[in-house]
């Protein structure tokens, strides 16, 4: 299996959980609807014949890595994208005014649940989550209302890793006759997604946590669920997204879909190299590494830890030869303590304290036990009182 280039002689890279490196084997399966096939698919000739069929067969893969039916995907411009077409979309189309989501979620769900706050009118609700990042059912059975429309819980946290009891929080939400989402960008590609298996109404991914470029997602639209379009115009994926379609960066989606490797041995490979990084921490570091999240409902890729008495972004200035982040992503460069990780309990000092180190596929044994001493070193040794 080819290393991108990008990665080749650079820093460790420990960063997949804001974006992963684009797998050479999907940037080829791309580049012949950047030039030779650039016909738009709605066009009735043969250009545009070559344009619809990479468009159908990227749905049927994306389909099969998600377990539903080809009809039931939607094409959409990333994870964010997917997101508000799911939550406005089905609050919009379904009689109620009362959402629930929690307040780990996602920015890209909180943001749509506020608008729908302070543009139409809807009641939101933000369960709290424990001290390890996991919502309560019970929180869940008892917000529940006759007027809640939607539940919108992600599958995983993009900082901790921590993984909710989806299946058991859709159930309850349809006994009460809501309609369940969740975000997957993070588990697709880390873990097996079945929407069958956790019994879900929308489901969101974005390609490029899982190999595939920024800029192409996918939405799970239960068959037969209506929802609110997202952009007007064209009858485009089903009328829902209009737009004509970005073909490569399809393609792209369908072909990274195909390669995910989510078997028992890689699973257990990656939690076998996390275990080791936080291992080597600890022993170079002891009593100063605490884990953030659930010890065990993790994402196997994922590890978040504070050193104690040690800010993370100056920690990381120190190490320019470990590429990772202070937390999401979407917060990089703001300083201040980790809304997840307050949410859960923590005091403002540990969380500014943490660092978010996600593995993926090239990732080996020589890298993660070299990120573990880089950072090490560059702890100050704490001066004695």
């Amino acid at each position: 299996m080819t290393v991108p280039s990008g990665l080749a002689g650079g820093p460790v890279y420990l960063d997949h959980n804001a974006t992963t490196p684009v797998d050479p084997r999907v940037a080829e399966a791309a580049l012949p609807y950047l030039a030779t096939h650039f016909g738009n698919p709605s066009s009735g000739h043969a250009y545009g014949h070559a344009a619809s069929a990479a468009v159908v067969a990227a749905r049927a893969q994306v389909a099969a890595f998600l377990g539903c039916a080809a009809e039931e995907i939607v094409f959409t411009g990333g994870g964010s994208d997917a997101d508000t077409l799911a939550v406005r979309g089905a609050a919009l189309a379904h009689p109620g005014d009362h959402v629930i989501t929690q307040v780990t979620e996602h920015p890209a769900v909180l943001a749509v649940c506020e608008s729908l706050e302070r543009l139409h009118g809807f009641r939101v609700t933000r369960l709290p989550v424990d001290e390890t990042g996991l919502v309560r059912p019970a929180d869940l059975r008892a917000a529940l209302t006759p007027g809640t429309v939607l539940v919108s819980v992600m599958h995983a946290n993009n900082e901790t890793g921590t993984i909710q009891p989806v299946r058991e929080l859709a159930a309850i939400a349809h006994e009460a006759g809501a309609l369940f989402h969740t975000d997957a960008a993070q588990t697709a590609g880390k873990i097996p997604v079945s929407v069958r298996d956790l019994g879900v109404d929308l489901l969101s991914i974005t390609g490029h946590k899982f190999y595939a470029p920024k800029g192409v997602g996918a939405l799970y639209l239960r068959a037969g669920l209506g929802l609110e379009p997202s952009t007007y115009g064209g009858g485009q994926e089903r009328g829902l997204r209009a737009g004509t379609e970005n073909v490569a960066l399809i393609a792209a989606l369908g072909r990274a879909a195909e390669l995910c490797d989510v078997s028992a041995a890689e699973r257990t490979r990656l939690q076998v190299l996390r275990e080791l990084l936080h291992s080597t921490l600890r022993q170079r570091l002891p009593g100063r590494v605490r884990l953030n999240g659930h010890p065990g409902l993790r994402l196997p890729n994922t590890l978040n830890v504070s050193v104690e008495g040690v800010p993370a972004a100056e920690l990381l200035a120190a190490v320019p030869e470990v590429a990772t982040s202070t937390g999401s992503a979407c917060h990089e460069g703001d300083v201040r303590p980790s809304p997840v990780l307050t949410a859960m309990g923590l005091p403002a000092s540990r969380a500014t304290s943490a660092l978010r180190l996600t593995l993926g596929r090239w990732t080996g044994e020589d890298d993660v036990l070299r990120a573990a001493h880089q950072l090490a070193d560059a702890v100050p040794v704490p001066t004695p009182r």
